[in-house]
Order: C-alpha cells, then sequence, then structure tokens
C-alpha cells in the first residue's frame, strides 16, 4: 500500500468545474477509526451544498474556502476495511462495510479513515453500490414515513430523489396514500414506485392542493402559511432541506403558527447512523425493497454526476465507483 491516494478535492466554493482529481497523502485511522478502501460512495444534497458553499450552514467547514480538512467532498460510502485504529474491536481487517460518515467527509477517494461506530458490514445479497446508495436517503425516509399513518394522505416534495423513492415505497408499504411532487420528467419514475397522484412543480403548486395530513419537504422554499394553506386539521408540514430563509422560519414562525392553528409546522430531525439505514438496506437485500441508482460514474467523472444530481435531473441516486464492484 503507497502512501498516496487518488482523491477529488476543490478549494474554493463553486460549480463542479473546480473539482479536481489529485494524489493525496493517504489517510491513517486514528483511536476508534478504521481506514476503508472505497469501493463506491453516493452523491447526496449535501456534497452540492458543501461544494457551493450554500445555503449558508454549508460553510461550517470554512467561512471563505473549505478547510484542509474538509477539501474532498462524500458521505455515504461503502468498501473494505483496510487497516484498523487503536481501539477497534468489531470490525476487522478485509471487512465489507458500509455507512455514513457525516459531519466527516471524503468519500470521493480511494481510502478513507471512518469511525467505527459510523460503519456496519454489508447484508449478504447487497452489492457496494447498493449499499454506498443508502445510508443518508434511508434515514431520511425512515424519519420522514414514521410521520404518517395508515391511510393518511402524504405528499412529499422531492420524491424523485434517494431519500423520496425510497419513502415513497415505505410509505406504500404502509398503506399511505401518496402525492408525489418532482419535475416532470420523473413523474413517470414516480407512478411506477407506488404514487397515487403526481405533481410537476413546474406547474402547478402543490400548497394549492390538498388537504393532506403530512407534507414533507426536501426542497423547501415556500411559506409557511402556503404549507399551512394545505394541510388537514391536526396535519404536519416538516423540512428536510432547502434555503436557509425556509428552514429557519419553520423553526421559529412555523412553530408559532402550529400551536395557534393546531397544526404542526417545523423541521424534522433525521438521526442519522447504522440504527436508521441498516433495516432498509435489510429489506432491500431481501427483495422487500428497490434502491433506485440513476447511474454510476467512475471517479474522474464526479463533476458530471454531481451536476446529475445537484440540478434535480436524477431518479434516485447517483453513485460514483472508486473501484470495480466485485459484488456486482
Amino acid at each position: 500500500m503507497t502512501d498516496l491516494m487518488r482523491a477529488v478535492v476543490y478549494e474554493r466554493y463553486g460549480s463542479p468545474d473546480g473539482l479536481q482529481l489529485r494524489e493525496v497523502p493517504r489517510p491513517a485511522p486514528g483511536p476508534g477509526e478504521v481506514l476503508v478502501e472505497v469501493v463506491a460512495a453516493s452523491v447526496n444534497l449535501s456534497d452540492w451544498e458543501s461544494l457551493h458553499g450554500a445555503p449558508a450552514y454549508a460553510r461550517m467547514g470554512g467561512a471563505f474556502r473549505p478547510s484542509p480538512g474538509r477539501r474532498t467532498l462524500g458521505t455515504d460510502l461503502a468498501g473494505r476495511v483496510a487497516a484498523l485504529g487503536e481501539g477497534v474491536t468489531r470490525l476487522a481487517v478485509g471487512d465489507a462495510v458500509f455507512g455514513d460518515i457525516m459531519p466527516r467527509s471524503g468519500a470521493f477517494a480511494e481510502y478513507v479513515a471512518a469511525p467505527e461506530a459510523r460503519l456496519v458490514p454489508i447484508p449478504a445479497g447487497l452489492s457496494f453500490t447498493q449499499a454506498a446508495a443508502l445510508p443518508q436517503a434511508a434515514a431520511i425516509a425512515v424519519h420522514a414515513v414514521a410521520l404518517a399513518n395508515p391511510g393518511e394522505r402524504m405528499l412529499f416534495n422531492g420524491a424523485g430523489g434517494g431519500s423520496g423513492s425510497l419513502a415513497l415505497q415505505l410509505a406504500v408499504a404502509k398503506g399511505v396514500h401518496v402525492t408525489a411532487v418532482d419535475n416532470a420528467g420523473k413523474l413517470d419514475f414516480l407512478r411506477q414506485l407506488g404514487a397515487e397522484d403526481v405533481i410537476d412543480y413546474r406547474r402547478d403548486d402543490f400548497t394549492r392542493r390538498g388537504p393532506f395530513d403530512v407534507i414533507v419537504d426536501a426542497v423547501a422554499r415556500r411559506s409557511i402559511f402556503a404549507y399551512r394553506r394545505a394541510l388537514a386539521s391536526g396535519g404536519r408540514a416538516l423540512v428536510v432541506g432547502g434555503t436557509t430563509r425556509a428552514v429557519l422560519r419553520m423553526l421559529t414562525v412555523g412553530a408559532l403558527l402550529g400551536r395557534v392553528s393546531g397544526t404542526r409546522l417545523g423541521v424534522l430531525i433525521v438521526h442519522q447512523g447504522p440504527a436508521a439505514f441498516l433495516p432498509i438496506a435489510e429489506q432491500v437485500a431481501r427483495g422487500e425493497l428497490t434502491v433506485p441508482i440513476d447511474g454510476v460514474y467512475p471517479l474522474e467523472e464526479l463533476p458530471q454526476a454531481i451536476t446529475r444530481h445537484g440540478e434535480g435531473r436524477a431518479n434516485g441516486k447517483v453513485v460514483v465507483a472508486v473501484r470495480a464492484d466485485p459484488s456486482a
């Protein structure tokens, strides 16, 4: 094993054109960490936001430019354990593992040092590519669907992405009536996943439809009063992404309006980690769910991969193949 590895890095906030494939020092695992030889890593909205430095909360790793330890994106990964740090007891060299390493990053590289607690063995029957697509998306989907009861009407805005495509399947299996919102190019895809109704957000304002018992918005930009208008009595509207303004308004004014109106308006709190995503991975391995993957790109094509995801053109997840998937 050499002391260098390939990694995609960026030194300034901006467009995907600023991403560069370079040789950089290979990390060493610290106490409680393992070194993972990355096979696959998936693109998340957090990668697009961190690259651009927007919304404002995406600059937590550096106000004016990414800090030296945050210059490689990627948090969801699957690979093999290559080395152990001091105190690691649960994993062994050679184990096939996957997980979400947030708040760290660095998965778009040949190796990454990751906390042992953030990783679990890949279930039998699941490929590295599938496993890499699951952690963040599955955790969001699980928490979103937990808001709805069987027989209720649920709307998911941004349903064609990774979390939405999983949430839609989970909700339908639970007996929830789902309305899925995304662009026109994804509506047939959403119908195939089981959506009872679909809405092209570019042509139709979903907040003038309903009423809905549950609204989950992955790309929040609307006013609090618009969400309230679309809710049934006792309904819940929570955002899980969007502009800084929309998130702050839901945390402040939304909480007040919710108490007055008898509804719940706020931000979906997602507890990341294996407890959230492993049960979904096991369902995928058993064939009970599918993990839609829009495309698989080599590491050197990360700019194209992150652009497709960030521009909202992907049906499901976009995965980056750092090396050949031996399980495919």
